[in-house]
């Protein structure tokens, strides 16, 4: 990555143009065209620099309903067990800890019934008996930049 990538990496966390034609915008912050903006961004996620792009969204203000799971998963359940959790739409993102509920993921649905229901159905087609529904009680939500 040189200084433009990370000129663009920071721009785009927080502050991405909601607009016809966003990479254009970009382009003008970082004095690159809209081309060389959206080639810079193709190869980044290509790289794996950028995983996705993509709104974050107050659940509850959608009356959508969220919860933070954590599962006790055997080492040798741990690619299907992912692969599984990761086919739900409503699973924004997963990953692994160093404790005994290794797998943590969230889980946004249009009601906690539906949350329930595809946690049993994930612990029935994985083998994954152990996993805990754990809804938050009191929301924190802590604006985090990564300056690049």
């Amino acid at each position: 990555m040189d200084s433009l990538d990370k000129d663009i990496l920071n721009e785009i966390q927080s502050d991405y143009p909601l607009e016809p034609h966003p990479y254009e915008e970009l382009g003008k912050r970082v004095r690159l065209s809209e081309d060389e903006v959206l080639e810079r961004v193709r190869r980044l996620k290509e790289n794996g620099i950028i995983r996705r792009i993509g709104g974050n969204f107050h659940s509850s203000r959608l009356n959508f309903a969220s919860t933070l799971c954590a599962a006790k998963v055997p080492e040798d359940k741990l690619e299907v067990f992912v692969e599984v959790v990761n086919g739900y739409p409503g699973v924004t993102h997963n990953y692994l800890r160093n404790h005994a509920y290794n797998v943590w993921f969230t889980f946004i649905a249009e009601d906690m019934e539906y949350i329930r229901s595809a946690l049993k159905r994930i612990a029935e087609e994985t083998g994954v008996d152990k996993i805990l529904n754990l809804p938050a009680v009191k929301v924190f939500k802590i604006k985090v930049d990564f300056a690049v």
